[in-house]
């Protein structure tokens, strides 16, 4: 069950940055210890709506839309790829004065995530691992055969075959493939994150997203390498039902860390929709452990 929580109040705030709009919620005492929650496809910052004030009594949190999804920017000049993704939060995190902060990776939120360790190793003071990949066996499955295609042919034809994970269809099978409770997943999420898909050219940045996802393996060794030598704490908390990363792409974790606590959940890819009552205790009590 979950403890006793207080009233904490969520701000929901955004910054100019060069003329790019990034949205953020901020919650906590300004002099905690800072907690990141990066999101993922195809959601947004909404996705921890509920984890954020759980945590806020105690830490400093922020959690950023990332280019393209939730109230953020979405223009058409901007080059959307994970390089310049993490750089807006690089640049965001600059603006509000933030240096060292624990981080949750989740799908999208890990390999923008593993680019601001490795452009400053020394500022993540804490990994929670929520389905979010960092190893070559997490994409060896049928899910992502035909993404893996367009990195080697990036054609038309390609590209076009990937639209249908851009439908309201694919959204609610995000949240609702796996897991063990329906009942607790809201309807709105994929009502929510299907809207903000389908604002015009929204198709395109989501094309290229997943086009640069190729260029993720690239660096898992780099990431891997940052794991053993920093050794940062980590939680892992896995739904391991989860299609798209599945649990073959969390075990990996256990080779590299020595000080991870490693949990697999009866649940799919959206986690904390499904099993709140149970993850989010354990993430408050590793933070509360590690951060003090």
């Amino acid at each position: 069950m979950f403890p006793a929580m207080n009233f904490t109040t969520v701000h929901h705030r955004s910054v100019d940055l060069d003329g790019f709009e990034i949205a953020y919620r901020e919650a906590g005492p300004a002099d905690a210890p800072v907690v990141l929650l990066l999101h993922g496809f195809p959601t947004s910052s909404h996705m921890y709506r509920d984890l954020i004030p759980y945590l806020a009594d105690r830490f400093h949190v922020v959690a950023p839309d990332l280019p393209g999804y939730g109230q953020s920017s979405a223009t058409p000049e901007f080059t959307y790829t994970f390089d310049n993704a993490a750089a807006k939060v690089r640049e965001l995190l600059k603006q509000l004065g933030i240096t060292r902060y624990a981080v949750n990776v989740f799908d999208y939120g890990a390999p923008t995530a593993w680019r601001l360790a490795l452009a400053d190793p020394e500022a993540v003071t804490a990994l929670i691992v929520q389905n979010g990949n960092a190893y070559d066996e997490g994409l060896d499955n049928e899910f992502w055969q035909p993404i893996k295609r367009y990195w080697a042919e990036p054609t038309s034809e390609n590209r076009d075959a990937l639209r249908g994970l851009l439908t309201l269809q694919s959204t609610k099978f995000q949240y609702t493939d796996g897991m063990a409770h329906l009942d607790r997943i809201a309807p709105e999420n994929w009502i929510v994150d299907q809207a903000l898909m389908d604002r015009p050219g929204n198709d395109e940045i989501q094309l290229d997203y997943f086009l640069d996802y190729g260029t993720n393996p690239e660096i898992y060794p780099a990431v891997q390498d940052w794991l053993r030598s920093h050794q940062p704490p980590t939680l892992v908390v896995w739904g391991e039902n989860d299609v798209i990363f599945p649990a073959a792409g969390a075990h990996p974790y256990k080779r590299d860390l020595e000080d991870i606590e490693f949990h697999l959940f009866d649940s799919g890819h959206f986690l904390f929709e499904d099993r709140a009552e149970e993850v989010f205790p354990l993430i408050r009590e590793f933070l509360t452990k590690k951060l003090g």
